[in-house]
Order: C-alpha cells, then structure tokens, then sequence
C-alpha cells in the first residue's frame, strides 16, 4: 500500500484532490495535515477525522513550518503533494506576515524532509499558482513567462516556487512544479470570488466588483485540476521531474462577465451588481498557456465553463450550512491606492 502525502488537504484544491485520490485509488494510504486556518475544515475530508482504525486514511492536525513533524509524515509517505499556503491576494494586502511564514518557510521545511528522504520519495509535487506571473505579457502565458509577483500572496508564492526549483537543481530531489490558473468549485472559502457572487445572490444581496471589472482571469473546474496533478503524480520521472506545468482553461474571463454570468444563471433579468474600487496591486490579466501539459501528459480541461458553474452554484445552494459560518469573512478591509478604505 502506498502511502500519498497531501498537506493542505482541507483546503479547497488540496480536499478536493484528497477526495479524488482516496476514491480512484483504493491500494492507496491517503495522509493528511493541515492545520486548520479558517479556510480549512475537516467537513471537506472524505473520512469523518474522529472514525477510528481506518487503514487507509489518516488526518494530522500540524503545521507545515514544524520541521521535526514534516519529517515524521515524509519518511513514511511515498509520494507527497504539497498545497498548504495562504492563499488569498486581498487578505495578504490586509495582513501578510503570515503568508511569508507558511508559504515560504513552511515550503522550505517540507522541501528539506524530501531532500532527506530522497531515496524513497517517488514524486514531491508543489503546488504554486499563476498569481506568480503578474500581469500577462504575452496573449497565452507559458511556463516561460517571466515571474512578476504584483501582491504580498504573489510574492511568497513566487518566493516557494523558485525555492522548489532550487532543491531539485541542487540536491535532485523528484519535485514538479504545477501553476494552477483560478480554481472554482465545491468548497471553496467565500473570500473567493466565485463563491462570494453565488453566495451574494442567495442572500439577496449585490455582487461587488472591483474597478470596471475588466481584470480578467482564466477559470479551471478544480476536478480537472485534480485530474492533472494526478497525471504528473504518476508520470515516468524522465517527462516531469524539475518541469513546471501550467493547469488552465486557455480562455479568460473578466470579472464583470463572471458577474454577469452567474447573475445569468440565478437571477436572469437582474443588475444586482456594484463597482467597488480596485484593489492595489491588481492583475490585469492572466491567460494559460498549457500546451506543454497537454503535449508531455495529454492533459486538457474537461469541464466547459458554465457546466462547471452550474455544478458549483447547485452545490452552494445545497450546502449552506456548511458555507453560513464563513459569511462574515467575505469582505476584507483594506486603504486602495487612493487611500480610501474599502471592504473588497
């Protein structure tokens, strides 16, 4: 029986991925520590964390920054995917010590348990995100682009990114590198924009948008995300190990037309929507460029834009006792470039 490592594994993107890898792989032992923030729970683990004697599932409560704990967990894993970040560009605007401290320093103590264990360590797979590129240069964003981190979150993850890198080039540790585009779907914090428009609408209240809303992203169903990872886990290490990948639609939404797509979907006829100002540091636009993914692994999104939509609103709309205890942490106060301050 394997044994797969995830870390931030009850967090949006990591608990999906711990669900994905616990049902697709039943000779799998699935090892999760996360330590619980306000944007992890363990309602998002397919295992109850109180159900004893469960051979194939265990929860560790702990922080990745305890070097002498990721090492325990990494000398009895096999393979390890690392999520746990803070993750959140507005918040990090607000209060970023912490974004520095478990992204960076905690990625280093787990990137140093690997390099330990190296010898048993089939795969260490790190999960950055495209936030490392700032605005897009270029039509598509390769993995080439250059890294031009434009908030506190960027930055830490930009600062993780490269020092995953350095590990592989200096100690060869089997790392891979996977830049995600912006994730939607089933339990994802309100802070989200997403999940903040489709919770703003069940509330009967209006969508704040930021500026003109013509900042634009590129969206990826989080399950084809997971359905990536999942193939540059397995990969022969000849085609992955020291790559980095994007993982992405190759199309981009402003937010204004999500906005208007949701309120589409929910409410069709209304403008429930309001501009606010935007924030510092703003992305203009991200646009994936995922031909490598798709030409080493055969790795495309699946899931069109609104099928995946209508799953993820059907999915609030289902759950609100999960998602009611976050409703006071969807807005953020922060002093725009103006100087005035806002609730984003």
């Amino acid at each position: 029986m394997k044994t797969v490592l995830i870390t931030g594994g009850a967090g949006f993107i990591g608990s999906a991925f711990t669900h994905y890898v616990f049902h697709k792989y039943p000779e799998y032992k699935v090892v999760v520590v996360d330590c619980l923030t306000y944007a992890g729970a363990v309602e998002n683990l397919p295992v109850p964390v109180w159900k004893e004697n469960n051979e194939r599932f265990d929860f560790w409560y702990g922080n990745v920054i305890n070097g002498e704990l990721m090492d325990t967990l990494v000398s009895q894993a096999d393979m390890v995917v690392h999520f746990a970040a803070e993750s959140h560009v507005t918040r990090s605007i607000y209060d970023n010590t912490q974004f520095f401290r478990t992204d960076v320093l905690g990625t280093q103590a787990i990137a140093t348990a690997v390099c330990k264990y190296k010898n048993r360590i089939e795969r260490f797979v790190h999960i950055s995100s495209s936030e490392v590129y700032g605005t897009a240069e270029t039509e598509e964003m390769d993995e080439g682009h250059p890294l031009n981190p434009m908030s506190p979150y960027a930055a830490a993850k930009a600062g993780a990114d490269r020092l995953v890198y350095s590990y592989w080039a200096t100690y060869g540790i089997p790392a891979v590198i996977i830049r995600p585009f912006n994730n939607y779907g089933a339990r994802q914090h309100l802070e989200k924009v997403v999940p903040r428009f489709v919770t703003s609408i069940l509330l009967d209240e209006q969508l704040r948008v930021h500026g003109d809303g013509r900042s634009a992203r590129d969206f990826v169903y989080v399950e084809d995300n997971c359905e990536a990872i999942d193939l540059v886990l397995h990969a022969p290490p000849a085609k992955v190990v020291g790559e980095v990948f994007n993982v992405g639609s190759g199309k981009h939404r402003s937010i204004l037309s999500i906005a208007e797509d949701i309120i589409d979907m929910m409410c069709p006829g209304n403008k429930c929507f309001i501009n606010i100002g935007d924030r510092p540091g703003q992305v203009m636009r991200h646009t994936a460029d995922c031909s490598k993914i798709r030409r080493i692994l055969g790795w495309e999104p699946r899931t069109e834009w609104r099928k995946g939509l209508k799953k993820t609103i059907d999915w609030y709309k289902d759950n609100q006792k999960w998602w009611e205890k976050q409703r006071w942490m969807r807005e953020i106060p922060i002093v725009t470039a103006s100087g005035e301050r806002e609730l984003h």
